[in-house]
């Protein structure tokens, strides 16, 4: 056996692959073929002298990645999990004490049953994007302790067939599948996860599922489903999500025997109305990007339990029922065709989502009884009127969302909650004191994109808790008033974005927050102006009537020249 020679620093090595008992080593570009043993007997006396790192890194390295049992391209640990990377075909060789197997971006384009014979502790078995196009009858068969089973991102055109009946979690996603089968799934009846999504599936009914008796979760999204038979036969489902198909219609009896479902999303599909006979226990409903034109509440007033319902994308002109949905905390009905706000809404709602409409007024009665919302997003709509504290009953309200919109103003009177507040691409074109003076908590403001040219600093003492100011493209004229508000925002510590000058032309693009010209310039101007008002208080008997005129002007306010 080649003896290998210590270098003077730290015994740095890379492990290139392992084959039975002995290893190839690189060690600082010299390549050596020796045995772990021998490499641990003639490295172990320098780790005492290294660096503790280099020391943990040696031990981790020898004990780790020199397993004798360890195939090559793989990675095995302590914790019986095998990750391989870039094969050819499956190693042989994986310890038969393996729970774990990782296998990904390979080339292994069969699998059959001599690839797994002796591993009987096998539990997980993940195999990703490898280009597998086929798998042999029984594969998996004899494999008793598997629980979990994906293959995502293949090329395989079917459910692998008689899997193991202690299977809880099967994921086939991304792969070529066009149709199942109820015999693929015979025997399944501890199977819980099942995600068959971006396939090539065209049909749902309740033969192909039958077997299935514990499924908690099914995931078919992305696929070709045109249909869906009814009744579905299963009773433990709390998860069911057939988003992005090509689902024109949902029979009334789909859910008939699916009473625990929870969750549920036709997402993405060209459904024209919301399905009818939907299970009382939902807790969510998602219905985006369909051709939903209108929603009867009166079909759905029987979800008693319903939280969330996502409305996004469809082509709704107006919003009305929805207080039926007692329980009801979170409506998302953005990029709609709405005109108006939805009435009458649920009293627990705590999010309100109505951006991307056509709403042109906020007034108070659609918020009168909503004291519990804490996020409303009216961004890109066309509201030009605001009612003054038409907010005022939302008492916890955290998130306001004005973004692009046609209001010429800050709104009087909102909810001293806020936090955030966001008036990005108005027409406002002043920030004045009595609009802001009552947001103690305001953490956040954007007033990007607006024609305001000045800050009223008062307005800005207010503001104790602001952390973020946003002022980007706002027409700034740079007059030695804005000093004060940069003074007052620097002893805040508020992070500024923005704040370039649009006036006077000389200072056109220089910051107003860090231009060293513009405080020069002004820190001389209010010299001036304090001397000018000592001045002024020692007024000369013959010219008393003309100071106390003068004592009335505005010395604050200095142009840049």
């Amino acid at each position: 056996m080649e003896q290998m020679e210590l270098p003077p620093t730290p015994c740095l090595l890379t492990r290139t692959s392992t084959h039975s008992k002995d290893s190839v080593i690189r060690l600082r570009g010299i390549k050596s073929k020796v045995s772990p043993e021998q490499l641990l007997a003639t490295c172990k006396p320098l780790c005492w002298t290294m660096h503790p790192l280099w020391a943990f890194l040696l031990g981790l390295s020898l004990t780790n990645g020199l397993s004798a049992n360890c195939p090559g391209r793989c990675s095995c640990d302590s914790m019986q999990s095998v990750q391989c990377y870039r094969l050819m075909e499956l190693p042989s060789g994986i310890p038969s004490t393996t729970k774990r197997l990782y296998i990904s971006h390979s080339r292994i384009q069969h699998l059959q049953l001599s690839n797994f014979t002796g591993l009987l502790a096998l539990e997980d078995f993940i195999l990703l994007a490898s280009g597998t196009e086929s798998i042999e009858n029984d594969t998996f068969k004899t494999l008793s302790t598997l629980k979990t089973l994906e293959l995502w991102k293949n090329k395989l055109r079917q459910v692998p067939s008689a899997l193991p009946a202690n299977l809880e979690v099967l994921k086939l996603n991304d792969n070529a599948i066009c149709a199942l089968r109820g015999s693929e799934f015979e025997g399944l009846k501890n199977l819980k996860v099942l995600e068959l999504k971006n396939n090539l599936i065209s049909s749902l009914s309740p033969s192909m599922l039958s077997p299935l008796a514990s499924l908690q979760s099914l995931m078919v999204d992305g696929n070709n489903i045109e249909s869906v038979v009814g009744p579905l036969s299963l009773p433990h489902l709390k998860y069911m999500s057939m988003e992005n198909n090509q689902l024109h219609l949902i029979p009334g009896n789909v859910f008939t025997s699916l009473q625990n479902l929870q969750f549920l999303s036709f997402s993405g599909n060209f459904l024209t109305k919301i399905p009818i006979n939907l299970p009382k226990s939902l807790l969510s409903l998602k219905m985006e990007r369909n051709q939903l034109k209108v929603v009867r509440f009166r079909d759905m007033k029987h979800l008693e339990n319903l939280s969330h319902l996502y409305l996004s994308e469809n082509f709704l002109s107006s919003i009305d029922g929805a207080q039926q949905l007692t329980n009801l905390t979170t409506l998302e009905v953005s990029q709609n065709q709405l005109q108006m706000l939805p009435p009458r809404l649920p009293s627990r709602l705590q999010k309100l989502d109505c951006s991307s409409n056509f709403i042109q007024r906020v007034t108070a009665p659609e918020f009168q009884d909503l004291r519990d919302l804490k996020h409303l997003f009216l961004d890109n709509n066309v509201v030009s009127l605001f009612e003054a504290g038409a907010l005022q009953r939302c008492s916890q309200l955290s998130n306001l969302a004005l973004e692009q919109n046609l209001l010429l103003s800050i709104p009087l009177r909102l909810p001293k909650t806020l936090a955030r507040l966001d008036l990005k691409g108005n027409a406002i074109q002043d920030m004045a004191e009595r609009e802001l003076r009552d947001l103690k908590q305001l953490q956040v403001l954007n007033l990007r994109n607006n024609r305001i040219s000045a800050l009223d600093f008062k307005a800005l003492e207010g503001l104790p808790r602001l952390r973020h100011l946003y002022l980007d493209g706002n027409p700034w004229n740079c007059t030695c008033s804005l000093l004060r508000a940069r003074e007052v925002l620097k002893a805040k510590g508020t992070d500024v974005k923005g704040g370039q000058c649009a006036a006077p032309a000389e200072r056109q693009g220089e910051s107003w927050m860090s231009s060293k010209k513009i405080l020069r310039q002004c820190e001389h101007h209010l010299q001036q102006s304090e001397k000018s008002k000592e001045t002024k208080k020692k007024p000369k008997p013959e010219d008393s009537s003309s100071i106390r005129l003068n004592m009335d002007d505005d010395d604050d306010d200095y142009e840049i020249d």
